[in-house]
């Protein structure tokens, strides 16, 4: 499920090829899926910051990452998959929520609130990375999720605060790099979380992707 295209207002392009890159690996069939809403905002990447005039569309700037086979998040539904994938990027605290500019007290996206509730009933697992976890925090009371770690560490985890928010909104957070939740097959990792090499957030996108498929029991 995507959020845009472009760490700032939507998907984190590196994050959404790296998942798409380890379920190819693991032999999944892929559907990519956004909602069909305006952004929030859109952000001029080479300078970041907000390009006033400028209005765009959600599913519309998804489909730059899924080149063009894409569908509205409205179409898809548990019987017809194994499992979802949230990538991170800001796209998914502020399109796919209201959580960068609420935090505790934020809004999920109808239709994102509809997925994650009906993939959790169906006992089919979720994978989520960097932010996205705080959408299951929000709207699976009691799941548990990370972000990575609780302290800034000198800058290494300039986004450790967000620990603290997804305590306030219900979830539990443990501090680990990737993270299984067994009860509510929910999966994560901090991925851009953390200030560090590709490779490793490559690596931790992987370990996810991995525990998913194999929580699908297929």
């Amino acid at each position: 499920v995507l959020s845009g295209c472009g760490v700032y207002d939507g998907t984190e392009i590196h994050e959404a090829s790296a998942i798409l890159v380890h379920l190819s690996r693991g032999g999944a069939e892929v559907q990519m899926y956004a909602p069909d809403v305006p952004q929030m905002h859109v952000i001029d990447h080479s300078k970041g910051q907000p390009a006033e005039a400028e209005s765009r569309n959600v599913l519309v700037e998804s489909a730059r990452i899924a080149r063009g086979k894409i569908a509205s998040l409205a179409k898809l539904t548990t019987a017809d998959h194994d499992a979802v994938i949230f990538p991170g990027g800001f796209g998914a605290a502020k399109n796919l929520s209201t959580f960068a500019v609420d935090g505790k007290d934020c809004k999920v996206n109808r239709e994102v609130e509809r997925v994650l509730r009906d993939f959790h009933k169906a006992g089919k697992p979720i994978g989520l990375c960097c932010i996205s976890p705080v959408l299951a925090a929000k709207v699976l009371s009691g799941a548990e999720v990370t972000v990575g770690h609780e302290d800034e560490e000198g800058g290494k985890w300039p986004y450790a605060g967000t620990a603290g928010a997804i305590k306030e909104l219900g979830g539990k957070h443990c501090v680990k790099e990737a993270h299984v939740d067994t009860k509510n097959k929910v999966v994560t990792t901090p991925a851009f979380m953390c200030e560090t090499a590709l490779h490793h957030i490559f690596d931790g996108i992987g370990a996810m992707v991995k525990n998913v498929l194999k929580l699908t029991g297929k």
